[in-house]
């Protein structure tokens, strides 16, 4: 993994059509490129975790990361998916204003709404999907699990926990199972085996759907999301930046 530059991080908000605003945290490295970093449900771009990945990247790309609606600093209700497309096209306008080249990482949740992105826009160069649901409805209710329950201890933070205001989660939201072959840019699909809310087998389905070019990571013992990333840290940069840099 290679060591990480030194970057500056310009702070601001974009609105979204229906008038939210979003938070974002910018990590200037002097790139011509940039990693676009959609979080998942209960985190957000000031989590630890995510910091982290911002900055394990900014040797390779500029970074942005960004809150999503009802999530730390931005204003409004998550919706698990119904509305949070429209949070990250105000994001990839925001870089579009200033690169050329955009790639994008999901996480979790973060994914679902980044293959609905990629299916309806042609703006991003290249996917990575961490954990994608194949369907809201079959993520797995297991979060008092060991592989479930012990790494969101280990990543409590108060102020983020308490900052979370969403609305039900019965909205009719994107399906990817259903959009993921309407995809035309090369993806990168992770996936851990140990993972108790996103079955692995999510992460083949929608492998096994995608078009070319397209590759999979599974990580045996992976669990859930950016715990991937946490807890296999070379590996993961590593691919990410080989699959990103690499000609597919």
């Amino acid at each position: 993994m290679t060591t990480s530059a030194k970057s500056n991080i310009n702070t601001g908000f974009v609105t979204t059509e229906d008038n939210i605003k979003i938070a974002y945290n910018h990590y200037l490295s002097g790139h011509n490129t940039v990693l676009i970093v959609a979080h998942g449900w209960f985190m957000s771009k000031d989590s630890l975790a995510f910091k982290a990945i911002a900055k394990s990247f900014e040797n390779n790309f500029d970074v942005i990361t960004f809150d999503f609606r009802g999530h730390c600093k931005s204003n409004g209700l998550y919706s698990f998916g119904h509305n949070e497309t429209k949070d990250l096209s105000a994001i990839v306008d925001y870089a579009k204003t200033r690169y050329k080249q955009i790639y994008l990482m999901g996480f979790s949740l973060g994914s679902l709404i980044s293959i609905d992105y990629c299916a309806n826009n042609d703006n991003i160069e290249k996917l990575i999907l961490v954990s994608a649901p194949t369907d809201f409805k079959k993520i797995k209710n297991n979060v008092f699990s060991p592989n479930a329950f012990i790494p969101t201890l280990k990543k409590f933070e108060f102020k983020r926990w308490t900052s979370i205001q969403f609305t039900h989660p019965f909205k009719r939201k994107p399906v990817p199972i259903e959009q993921i072959d309407k995809v035309s840019i090369p993806v990168l699909l992770i996936g851990g085996t140990n993972d108790p809310i996103i079955r692995i087998w999510h992460n083949r389905e929608l492998f096994n759907k995608a078009n070319e070019p397209k590759k999979e990571l599974i990580i045996n013992g992976g669990k859930h999301a950016e715990d991937i990333y946490l807890e296999n840290k070379e590996i993961f940069v590593n691919s990410c930046i080989e699959w990103l840099r690499g000609d597919n």
